[in-house]
Order: C-alpha cells, then sequence, then structure tokens
C-alpha cells in the first residue's frame, strides 16, 4: 500500500509550460524526478548551468535557473 501512496504524491508532468528551479534540482532532467513517468516522454537531461535557460526538446517546457544571490 505504500507504493500507492508514494506514487500518488509524484507531480503530473507536462502540467505547466515554465519552471523555476533551483541549484538544488540540477542536475536538470524533464521531466523532474518528482513527476511520474508512465504518461510523459522519456526522460531527457537538459543543460542549463551556462546560460540559466533550458527547454526541453520533447514538451517544450522552459526551465529558468534561480541563482543566489
Amino acid at each position: 500500500m505504500r507504493r500507492m501512496t508514494a506514487r500518488a504524491q509524484l507531480k503530473e508532468p507536462n502540467a505547466q509550460m515554465q519552471y523555476t528551479v533551483t541549484m538544488s534540482d540540477l542536475p536538470l532532467s524533464c521531466p523532474m524526478p518528482d513527476m511520474s513517468l508512465w504518461n510523459s516522454h522519456p526522460r531527457v537531461y537538459l543543460p542549463i548551468e551556462a546560460t540559466g535557460f533550458a527547454k526541453c526538446p520533447y514538451c517544450g517546457a522552459e526551465y529558468t535557473l534561480e541563482r543566489p544571490g
């Protein structure tokens, strides 16, 4: 029964088109680890460190890196 509860707590992937992420979310992947994979595209890692911006080639979700400071 615990497995069902853990899965139910996962966020829906591709539910929004813009996400703000922090350094603690790196390495960045789409869908992110706290999202379910069963109804999404394959997980892809996105390089965001250099520019602070990344766009998923599968679903078009845009990620902005929030840097401390």
